[in-house]
Parts: structure tokens; C-alpha cells; sequence
């Protein structure tokens, strides 16, 4: 059975998520996330949502809340605003995604609402992939996503590791409960 059979029931059976905690493909990428410190985590995500953001920007160039739910996620890990204030702008995140038919921008602005929230738990960390991956499924069709996934499931990894090795190299700010 292939990585990409598993998605294909899912998607037969109606699922709009085409990923989880439990996907085989997942199961090297979650064991290496829960062993990183949140500041890598969040760092790893904010990239992998700035990336998500443009591409959300590119098919809705008026519409604000993904950027702004990832500014307020950078403002809060930075203790620069409040939770509440964060949590309102990720909520909208996803939000947006009620608001529209494109099942791909709709797993995309999940990625990003889960990329934002790693600040406040690292078990968000999991979910990015999870839409992410979901998001590259409809676009390009179960039948010609393997390699993209597989290339993908790459990214996540060596993004993270770069992370783990230069987390000191980030001249950026902390809030307080980001340094435990």
C-alpha cells in the first residue's frame, strides 16, 4: 500500500482532511517535531506560512486575515501583544476559510491558523502539515500528487533541522513563556 492509498480512501469516503496525526506518511515528521523547543517550532511554521500567505495573496489579493493571523502570531511569540489579541486574528484565519468553495484555499488558510497557533501549544505544530499536504492533494489531484508530497514531506524535515542548528542565529525577539 502506497503513502498516497491511505489518502485516496480518505478521500473516497467524503473526508475534506486527507491527512492526520495517524498518517503513515507523518510518523518520521511528528517524532522529530515533538523534539523540538517551541521557538524552533514557531520559526519552522512562520516560514511554512509566509509561504502559504503568498499563496493565498495571489488568489485573494484584498483578503487581510491570513497575513494578519501571522503578524499577530510573530507579535505574540515576540510578547509584543496578547494571547486574545493573536487568538482573534487566527480565529479569522479560519474564518475565511468558511467563506469560500476552493477546497484547496480552504486547507491552505487551516495551514496557516495551525502554523500561527503553535504559539500557544507546540502540538499545533502537526497540523500544518496536515492541511498543507491536504491542500497539495487538490491541487494537483490524488493521482499526481506522491512526488510533490513525498518533495514536501522533505521540506518539512530539513527546514526543521536548519531551525534545530540556527536557532541561535535568530536576532529576533522572545516573549517570556517562548524561552521554556
Amino acid at each position: 500500500m502506497s503513502r498516497i492509498d491511505e489518502v485516496r480512501q480518505k478521500q473516497k469516503r467524503g473526508n475534506r482532511i486527507l491527512f492526520s496525526k495517524q498518517s503513515e506518511c507523518l510518523q518520521e515528521l511528528l517524532l522529530l517535531l515533538q523534539n523540538q523547543n517551541r521557538r524552533v517550532l514557531a520559526l519552522w511554521a512562520f516560514d511554512f506560512a509566509e509561504e502559504s500567505v503568498a499563496e493565498l495573496k495571489e488568489r485573494y489579493p484584498y483578503e487581510r486575515r491570513p497575513q494578519e493571523a501571522l503578524q499577530a502570531a510573530r507579535l505574540w511569540a515576540a510578547g509584543k501583544i496578547k494571547m486574545r489579541a493573536a487568538q482573534r486574528k487566527i480565529l479569522d484565519c479560519h474564518a475565511f476559510a468558511k467563506e469560500i468553495d476552493d477546497k484547496e484555499a480552504i486547507a491552505t488558510c487551516h495551514a496557516v491558523g495551525q502554523a500561527c497557533a503553535i504559539v500557544h501549544a507546540a502540538g499545533h505544530a502537526i497540523g500544518y502539515p496536515i492541511y498543507d499536504l491536504t491542500a497539495i492533494v487538490y491541487r494537483l489531484d490524488v493521482e499526481h500528487c506522491e512526488q510533490a508530497v513525498e518533495g514536501r514531506l522533505r521540506e518539512y524535515r530539513d527546514r526543521l533541522l536548519f531551525w534545530r542548528e540556527h536557532i541561535a542565529d535568530y536576532s529576533g525577539e522572545w516573549a517570556d513563556f517562548m524561552l521554556t
